[in-house]
């Protein structure tokens, strides 16, 4: 009995803490439709701040005034700033853009906080010391640290409850929730509605990372919140009593994992340890719990859903003659290059590979995953473990396991659309990182040894004969996803993204289409993976961890994830910003600080301010590239694809059985009365 109240003290702390940070999540969603993936990383810089401002190694406020200037200014301010500058680009813009923007937040925050506050050990004692109080006469004990977090809790819960239903602010909150348009002809204004939701959220967020601040460090504060997603989610984003509910169930259910969760069995092999990641991993996997059981959402029926992205079409023989130039132009360069710049030029290409697998799945289809550095994992350790001496079977290897993986992941996540799709892919790249990738019976002394692949005589154990090889696969899997896209699949995928309600009115099969994309995408990470652990010739987890994946999705929309061009203009970036630094020569200084570390602080946080950007440029640097570059030599295709020209047929007329071709007006009309392109025509036609 004694156990089971201590554990089940521990589980309500927890679970004050997760509804707290959770409520924030749910205020800032229900408002502005926008999740914080960053909610986390703002938690964890305000407890940073919170240090800096309470520490007597540091500035030395009493901390009530450290708490009331953190929680009460500094991180609702900081909310306003986020939703003034940044969140109100989004309008209009595809929902990719929506989920990569806050991402893009998370990733800036985690590589700014160790700029400003060097690692070393910091610590946040408890408010009220070490008092406790016992409980019932038994050997049970309860701080008074630990009860001001359950009194902060049920506060909290209170004054949101008051401010959203007693207030004229709160019933404006609301009203935004239910009806933005409706709301602003009753004379409600949903920006300032949506500026106080966000400062509202990150005082929240502040709060609860200062309560859980004993012990500051970056990565394991911001996923401690992380934890709260399942919570936000048990109310579905949108009911506070329910979200509550959800986090005081998560918190039992993490002290009771730990208090009774049986040890391994004893026919599993001495290497495989599932208790210890298992109790870890107790949130993610209530997440994706959660997300299964959900109401299937149902399926817009207001037509083609347009936005501000539009990126045209490619054309097979154009795609062709830039990876042949591509090819030429890294076998020219490989000829000069050192060893060090030949590892730093394939991370590129390695990196643009993985990115490229988001092209089919992200750019083509609409669907958003946060788990393709897994599948690279995946691919990693398949070519460890079947591609030895060099064995070219390994990529195969790696592309199929990934593949299989990756239709295991869609199968229960194929009801799931926009960020609660986002959420289970996470959930699953967390689990990866917690369960799986850290057994000793995958990655042995945590790497596994990778040889690079020959072809018969020909061997790429140099550096700039792989880096050669990588430019190969880059334009050969490039290629493919251009021919995929110009397709009856690839049509079917962009009808999917443009109108999925209208897709399964006229007969077509969104699982299907969905299951096979999920797969495509899942088998390229896995080649990129395959190709990166090649290139470092050593196989680790760490080089797949879900945070790591992080500047992959920025860079992969930052350079335009509808195009293959884009993948390859975020994978030479991404190698950039780590090269960059060392052509700065030592002795160079800014303000008597080294130029070469300044520089490097500041490319350390380049991705996250190119992600951040994409609300104001959803299609990409690529497509804005090519675009201005057309513009220039007098091209009158500058544009994306974004409407019939005059004159230019548009539907297969012999299909729909129309006796005279039609022109560029018709073709139009037709379009707009049966809310769709040209393509989902041809393939309802084709009976596809």
């Amino acid at each position: 009995m004694e156990q089971f109240l201590s554990f089940t003290i521990v589980g309500l702390v927890t679970a004050s803490v997760y509804a707290i940070a959770a409520s924030g999540m749910v205020v800032t969603y229900a408002t502005s439709g926008i999740f914080n993936f960053a909610h986390g990383a703002i938690a964890m810089a305000s407890a940073f701040l919170f240090w800096q401002l309470s520490s007597s190694s540091a500035w030395g406020l009493p901390w009530p005034v450290a708490l009331v200037l953190v929680v009460g200014v500094f991180a609702p301010l900081f909310g306003v700033l986020v939703d003034r500058v940044v969140l109100r680009g989004l309008e209009g813009a595809p929902e990719v853009a929506r989920v990569v923007v806050p991402v893009g937040l998370l990733f800036g925050l985690l590589a700014l906080v160790p700029i400003i506050w060097e690692p070393r050990n910091r610590n946040i004692p408890p408010f009220f010391g070490n008092d406790r109080y016992q409980i019932f006469s038994l050997d049970v004990f309860v701080t008074r640290h630990q009860l001001a977090i359950i009194v902060l809790a049920v506060v909290v819960a209170g004054v949101l409850r008051g401010v959203l239903y007693g207030t004229r602010a709160g019933v404006a909150m609301r009203a935004v929730v239910d009806s933005r348009g409706l709301a602003r002809l009753n004379g409600a204004r949903p920006g300032r509605s949506s500026a106080l939701s966000w400062g509202l959220g990150c005082g929240l967020a502040a709060l609860a990372g200062v309560l859980v601040s004993e012990q500051l460090d970056v990565l394991l504060l911001t996923l401690l919140v992380f934890n709260a997603y399942a919570a936000a989610v048990v109310g579905r984003l949108r009911s506070l009593p329910m979200t509550f509910l959800g986090a005081v169930v998560l918190g039992l259910a993490q002290a009771y994992a730990v208090g009774y969760m049986p040890d391994n069995p004893t026919w599993l092999p001495d290497d495989i340890d599932l208790k210890t990641p298992m109790i870890t991993a107790v949130p993610v996997i209530m997440l994706f719990i959660v997300l299964l059981v959900l109401p299937q959402a149902q399926l817009r029926t207001s037509g083609v859903q347009r936005s501000r992205e539009a990126v045209g079409r490619p054309t097979m023989r154009r795609s062709a003659l830039g990876m042949v130039g591509l090819v030429a132009v890294t076998g020219l360069g490989a000829m000069v290059l050192s060893n060090a710049d030949a590892v730093s030029w394939g991370k590129a290409l390695a990196y643009a590979i993985i990115m490229l697998s988001l092209v089919p799945l992200t750019g083509y289809a609409g669907q958003i995953s946060l788990a393709q550095m897994s599948f690279a994992g995946l691919g990693a350790y398949a070519v460890a473990t079947w591609g030895g001496g060099g064995n070219p079977l390994g990529v195969i290897a790696a592309a199929v396991l990934a593949a299989v993986v990756g239709a295991l992941v869609a199968l229960p996540a194929l009801r799931l659309r926009g960020i609660y799709l986002a959420l289970a892919t996470f959930a699953f790249a967390v689990f990866m990182d917690k369960v799986v990738f850290n057994q000793r019976a995958l990655f042995a002394s945590g790497s596994l040894s990778v040889d690079r692949p020959s072809f018969g005589p020909v061997s790429f154990e140099s550096n700039q004969a792989y880096l050669v090889l990588l430019a190969i696969v880059f334009s050969l899997l490039g290629l493919f996803v251009v021919w995929l896209r110009l397709g009856p699949l690839g049509r079917r995928l962009q009808a999917m993204k443009d109108s999925p309600a209208a897709c399964a009115t006229l007969g077509m099969s969104l699982t299907r289409t969905k299951l096979m994309v999920f797969m495509i995408s899942a088998g390229i990470a896995g080649i990129g993976g395959a190709c990166l652990a090649g290139l470092s010739e050593v196989a680790q987890p760490s080089q797949f961890e879900v945070l790591a994946g992080l500047p992959i999705l920025l860079l992969a929309v930052a350079g335009g994830v509808a195009m293959v061009s884009g993948s390859l203009f975020g994978g030479f970036l991404l190698a950039l910003f780590a090269i960059l630094p060392g052509w700065i020569p030592e002795e160079w200084q800014i303000a008597g600080f080294q130029a070469q570390d300044l520089v490097e602080d500041l490319l350390l946080v380049m991705p996250a301010l190119l992600g951040i950007s994409l609300g104001r440029n959803p299609n990409g640097a690529a497509h804005e590239i090519g675009t201005r570059v057309r513009a220039l030599l007098g091209r009158d295709d500058a544009g994306g694809e974004v409407g019939p020209d005059p004159g230019e047929v548009l539907v297969d007329v012999e299909t729909l059985g129309i006796d005279h071709p039609l022109t560029g007006r018709e073709a139009a009309a037709l379009d707009a009365r049966l809310c769709l392109d040209e393509e989902v025509v041809d393939a309802v036609a084709a009976g596809r």
